[in-house]
């Protein structure tokens, strides 16, 4: 797989998104069959793999995607860049901890579950607003240069908000919504995270499954399923956004390739600084989805898809600060 630079952090073009692994997605696999998914991941050339301290809050606890990913990348930690987010409670921005023994204390508990002694990628995964982001920029600029982590980058922010954090401490990469029926970041985020060398790191590329054409108005989404929120898979925006479907489904047919790996490889060649960590909890799809970097669009192509999209109408948009600062108790699933 080739390379691309999130900064100064060398990733696979394309990343896994490990979150489905222990919640978000209905009932999880079985822990041999998750730990097996990220080995075959990493030995199809996946090096960034993605989670969180809070992923696993429903099913298990949180941490509980951590202590998976840890277990499994331990054979080949050197070998991939491990990205977690921290978040700053409500309750955390008083008293007379020190934001730093704050943060500290979040990380120490990430390595800890990760079974390492450095974080490649720490993402403050939603802003609180009662601390100074400046103030935060500044402890990861510290937590830098002890080493304890190799770059640092934020998770659903507007580019003011980018630019007021990297003027403190450089941003290695922002982790922002970001697919064909999600464009927002064109606007804002790509501009100045490639003036400045920022890498974007797309969650949720293939629009929760619905650009893989997999989805339907009778898929059934159970127990924490956070697809059940998600306006483009209501019955209503399925029917309506269905030319898009049809649009992949060409491409898909001309190329060889799945719907899914088209939009992704769509993306790769739009912007040499994006890298998105498509995420699923089946091993088929995960391979399918790293496969896209095999997929290779001609400009013509490009140029071709581009105006087809530009003509679609996308029904149920999100925005990629839809949960900047309010709404991460609503939003933790991402």
């Amino acid at each position: 797989m080739k390379k691309r630079m999130l900064r100064d952090l060398e990733v696979s073009e394309i990343g896994m998104g490990c979150m489905g692994f222990s919640h978000g997605y209905g009932q999880v696999p079985e822990k041999a069959y998750s730990i097996r998914a990220i080995e075959k991941a990493h030995d199809f050339g996946c090096t960034l793999f993605d989670t969180a301290e809070t992923y696993g809050r429903e099913m298990f606890y949180p941490g509980h995607n951590e202590e998976l990913v840890g277990k499994a990348l331990a054979p080949f930690r050197k070998e991939v860049v491990l990205a977690t987010k921290f978040h700053i409670g409500p309750e955390e921005g008083k008293g007379n901890t020190s934001l730093y023994d704050t943060i500290r204390g979040h990380l120490d508990a990430s390595m800890k579950r990760l079974k390492t002694d450095y974080v490649d990628l720490y993402y403050l995964h939603r802003l609180n607003e009662q601390v100074a982001l400046e103030e935060v920029a500044d402890v990861m600029g510290r937590l830098i240069r002890q080493g304890l982590i190799r770059g640092w980058g934020m998770s659903q922010v507007s580019r003011d908000t980018l630019e007021k954090a990297h003027r403190i401490t450089p941003v290695s990469a922002v982790q922002n919504l970001y697919s064909m029926v999600e464009r927002d970041c064109e606007q804002d985020i790509f501009p100045f995270s490639m003036e400045n060398r920022i890498g974007v790191v797309a969650f949720s590329p293939i629009a929760s499954g619905f650009l893989s054409g997999k989805v339907t108005a009778d898929t059934k989404f159970k127990g924490d399923d956070v697809r059940k929120f998600v306006p483009q898979l209501s019955k209503e925006n399925l029917a309506a956004n269905q030319p898009l479907l049809d649009i992949l489904a060409d491409y898909a047919c001309r190329k060889s390739a799945t719907n899914a790996q088209i939009s992704l490889a769509w993306m790769c060649h739009k912007y040499p600084n994006v890298v998105p960590i498509p995420g699923s909890k089946n091993q088929e799809r995960i391979l399918e989805n790293l496969g896209a970097c095999k997929v290779e669009l001609t400009d013509q192509e490009f140029a071709s898809l581009e105006e087809a999209l530009d003509a679609c109408t996308i029904y149920g948009h999100r925005g990629h600060v839809e949960s900047e600062q309010k709404t991460f108790s609503n939003n933790w699933t991402k």
